[in-house]
């Protein structure tokens, strides 16, 4: 079993990038990578008792219970995360009291040699909403891959260049959604950026309106790494 070194948890609103710069980290240094919003379309697609309310709750561009979140998260990490040298935690925490509950798992003796990593992901509102407009993926639940076009590129029947299965607008990617989903957002991350940066763990600040290979290389030097 290998050694947890480095945990980064990504902030950002809704089309603010999360999975894609996770993508580019996974490919480049192995990292594992929790998205929570693929965990809870699994549970969606399988029709479990946590999918329909995680559907329920998403529909409405509310958040999902912290206790349903938390219980899903720490049965990943303890499932996947420990045989990675680094985890990436997209999505997760989205409030404080997620995040003290966080703080209790990695207080544990398995994660004594971890460090944390903030990644707060600086995008305005008006540039989500575009790009959500234009955001496609991969109806493949083992895939999800992610897409963004040009208004005029946006037609029916694209694939994912990934496993060639078909391309769809996520539900939750609507315009009235978007907003609702925006509002809950910066009701809850404000709170959660100022608890962190009054932590002991280290915070990272990208402006992700910036193209994405730019945003990876800054990520990159901020944390060190060398790809």
């Amino acid at each position: 079993m290998k050694s947890l070194k480095d945990i980064y948890i990504f902030i950002g609103p809704p089309g603010s990038g999360k999975g894609s710069l996770s993508h580019l980290c996974k490919k480049s240094f192995g990292w594992a990578h929790l998205s929570t919003g693929n965990l809870c379309r699994q549970h969606i697609a399988r029709m479990t008792d946590i999918g329909l309310q995680i559907d329920q709750a998403i529909k409405s561009g509310k958040l999902i219970s912290d206790d349903l979140m938390i219980d899903m998260v720490n049965q990943w990490i303890k499932e996947v995360a420990l045989s990675s040298q680094g985890i990436i935690l997209d999505g997760f925490p989205r409030t404080v009291s997620q995040a003290k509950a966080l703080d209790d798992l990695f207080s544990q003796k398995e994660f004594v040699d971890a460090s944390v990593t903030i990644v707060s992901m600086n995008i305005n509102d008006e540039q989500v909403i575009n790009r959500l407009k234009t955001r496609l993926v991969c109806q493949n639940e083992a895939c999800q891959a992610v897409y963004s076009f040009l208004p005029s590129q946006v037609s029916k029947g694209l694939t994912c260049q990934e496993c060639k299965d078909v391309l769809i607008q996520r539900v939750d990617d609507n315009s009235d959604v978007v907003y609702e989903r925006l509002k809950t957002y910066h009701h809850y991350a404000d709170d959660l950026l100022v608890y962190y940066r009054n932590s002991v763990c280290k915070v990272i600040d990208l402006n992700v309106e910036l193209p994405l290979d730019y945003v990876f290389k800054t990520f990159v030097e901020s944390t060190g790494k060398s790809t």
